[in-house]
């Protein structure tokens, strides 16, 4: 995989982004409308939505909740399954020439080497993975993963036997310490580490006396966690040497940038797409203007600065 360089191309890991700006997982679809070139080319790449061995319906009752600085969502992995995405998805996303990521989960060890294996077998066909550790809205694997160093590098190794390919160990801030689980993933050949999935809240129906989700506690994103996430790209991207993708509230050109001056290679935008698609092409021309500003010749320059 390669690009046109530019003063935003940058290196994710051994994924080369002609913009250090991804959609997050579960925030962009698969209908064409969302592949044309004008909202593509503010893009370096796409991130699937979660995907399973098998089917998931996701969770029951509610599964998004607004909150006054950001939105809370309990879908719970909801997808169409790892083979029929392999099969029927991929393809169709490759022809359209933006680099995609997939993010995959597992319940077990053996799921896990069963995609990992698959995803081998179409190398042609797969641009990055990027290996879910963190997802709040499930009872097994994934963020009960994520939070253990050991059980990080077990799942990374699993991954990493099978694939030579970018691997992208996406982290759950709920980790005790989330340096010591990057940094386990680092050892155990993760190419890069993506800072942070959602944190864990709730709400409360006050009309029903009740929480709001089936499952109690929901995913946070939003506004709300961008200072959380920044302390965790500044403390994560000090203690590894592999590239760190910031994720967790950048909502602006302003918070990309403050994510790539604490340390970030690139960002993952989430919840403020549900605002408005034109954040995409708001955070591609204000990097390229920070880069002006800066008096700079490359992105790159920018990386840490704040350090």
């Amino acid at each position: 995989m390669s690009c046109t360089c530019n003063a935003l191309c940058v290196d994710a890991g051994g994924l080369k982004l002609r913009v250090p700006v991804i959609p997050a997982s579960g925030t962009w679809s698969y209908e064409d409308d969302l592949w044309k070139d004008d909202i593509a080319s503010h893009v370096g790449a796409f991130c699937s939505k979660a995907i399973t061995r098998d089917p998931c319906l996701g969770n029951p009752g509610t599964r998004v909740w607004e909150t006054p600085s950001g939105i809370l969502n309990s879908i719970g992995l909801q997808n169409e399954g790892f083979d029929h995405f392999m099969e029927h998805r991929l393809p169709v996303l490759k022809k359209r020439g933006t680099p995609v990521v997939l993010n995959i989960c597992m319940q077990s060890d053996g799921e896990l080497a069963y995609m990992m294996d698959k995803i081998a077998e179409a190398r042609e066909l797969v641009d990055c993975v990027e290996l879910n550790v963190s997802c709040p809205n499930t009872d097994h694997g994934c963020m009960s993963c994520g939070v253990d160093p050991v059980l990080t590098a077990n799942a990374t190794q699993i991954a990493r036997k099978r694939w030579d390919g970018p691997l992208w160990v996406k982290l759950t801030p709920q980790a005790p310490d989330n340096a010591a689980v990057a940094r386990a993933a680092e050892a155990a050949g993760a190419s890069a580490v993506v800072v942070a999935n959602t944190w864990l809240g709730m709400a409360i129906d006050t009309k029903r006396a009740a929480p709001v989700f089936a499952r109690r506690v929901a995913g946070l994103s939003g506004p709300a966690v961008f200072p959380l996430a920044l302390r965790l790209v500044w403390d994560v991207a000090g203690a590894v040497k592999i590239p760190v993708i910031g994720c967790g509230g950048v909502d602006s050109a302003d918070a990309a940038l403050a994510m790539i001056m604490a340390g970030a290679t690139a960002v993952e935008v989430g919840a403020a797409l549900f605002a408005g698609l034109d954040v995409l092409k708001d955070i591609h021309e204000g990097l390229a203007a920070a880069v002006e500003r800066f008096g700079v010749s490359h992105i790159t320059e920018l990386r840490g600065k704040a350090r």
